[in-house]
């Protein structure tokens, strides 16, 4: 398949700048992709739309703020990075942004000073490898230093070279669910779900059991190739828990659904399913599902609206089938919906 063919027109005023007051308020729209049918609902009416013994996985991954700004310790030059993965105790592979690539054996003050990073590679893949220098607990220098790395399209007046951020931010861009450090942009299909919204559902019969995927800048690497097919995605760690993997296999076997938040959850799952069922443990993820994919551990999905041509909405369209995902995105459009991280969501049943 041709990349082109999951492009559509989306008018900017459409991408959700900020969140709404409450989480669950954001809209549903609702696809059936058996019949083809497509309806309009709120996130808090998901206890009445799913089915008791139905299964929600989520994703408990935490974002940390990850984008630090500073200077070349030689020049003085600006600098800004951010944090991708830890490769190694303190050494990091790292996004950079300056006049100039820094060279390998130089240094970058960050954080006021409070953190040293010393260049030990050139770029790769558009990445550097670093080593930090600090004193102290790292996680707390990030949150006093660092800030939520919040995607390029939320246009706000611009903070060094980033969107400004809120305090609002370092709240919404979170799930209530998150528990392990170490993504660097949210699940955002998990945003919307409030503590009480997760025990309406536990109350009607729908469990939610977690995985965990570090969501990294591969998922939303932009696809350059006019062949989907070339694409390559980059790997992503996963944990699948034990508890997971016991609710998984009892509830396909009680006949329910699994409904996965978000498609980092999603290729956690078909990553980690086999025929027996779904395994416990920790691995990496570089599973590109597009159409044409045969889903052998997911039944249900629900994930915001994503960027045309992206590797998510060729997830989407795998799912739901690619003239239906156009149809419910050309109608979302229509009425006006909320779209990328901070925006509404659709379930695909």
């Amino acid at each position: 398949m041709k990349t082109a063919e999951f492009t559509y027109a989306l008018p900017p005023e459409l991408i959700a700048q900020s969140p709404l007051p409450e989480r669950a308020q954001s809209r549903m729209m609702v696809v059936d992709r058996r019949g083809g049918a497509i309806r309009h609902a709120r996130v808090a009416d998901l206890p009445g739309i799913l089915r008791p013994g139905d299964l929600l996985v989520l994703n408990d991954t935490r974002v940390i703020p990850a984008r630090l700004f500073g200077r070349k310790s030689d020049t003085g030059g600006r600098v800004e990075v951010l944090l991708v993965e830890e490769t190694a105790p303190d050494e990091w592979d790292v996004l950079w942004r300056a006049s100039r690539p820094p060279r390998p054996g130089s240094g970058l003050e960050l954080a006021g000073g409070c953190i040293r990073a010393e260049v030990l590679e050139p770029p790769r893949h558009g990445l550097l490898r670093v080593r930090l220098h600090y004193q102290g607990n790292f996680m707390e220098l990030l949150e006093a230093h660092g800030q939520p790395p919040l995607p390029p399209y939320i246009k706000r007046p611009a903070g060094g070279n980033a969107p400004e951020q809120t305090a609002e931010d370092r709240r919404r861009y979170q799930t209530v669910f998150a528990r392990q450090p170490g993504a660097v942009a949210a699940p955002t299909a998990g945003l919307h779900f409030t503590d009480s919204l997760l025990a309406d559902l536990a109350a009607r019969g729908i469990r939610n059991v977690k995985i965990t995927l570090h969501v990294g800048p591969g998922t939303f690497r932009p696809v350059t190739c006019a062949s989907i097919a070339d694409h390559r995605m980059d790997a992503e760690r996963f944990i699948v828990p034990a508890e997971t993997a016991d609710a998984f296999n009892a509830a396909r076997h009680a006949g329910g659904r699994v409904v996965a938040v978000g498609s980092t959850v999603v290729r956690t799952l078909e990553t980690a399913a086999g025929p027996d069922g779904l395994a416990a443990g920790a691995g990496r993820s570089s599973l590109f599902i597009h159409p044409p994919y045969r889903f052998r551990a997911v039944d249900a999905m629900l994930t915001n609206f994503h960027l045309p041509a992206s590797t998510l909405l060729m997830m989407v369209s795998a799912l739901a089938g690619l003239e239906l995902t156009r149809q419910a995105y050309a109608l979302a459009v229509r009425e006006r919906y909320r779209f990328y991280s901070y925006g509404d969501c659709m379930l695909i049943l």
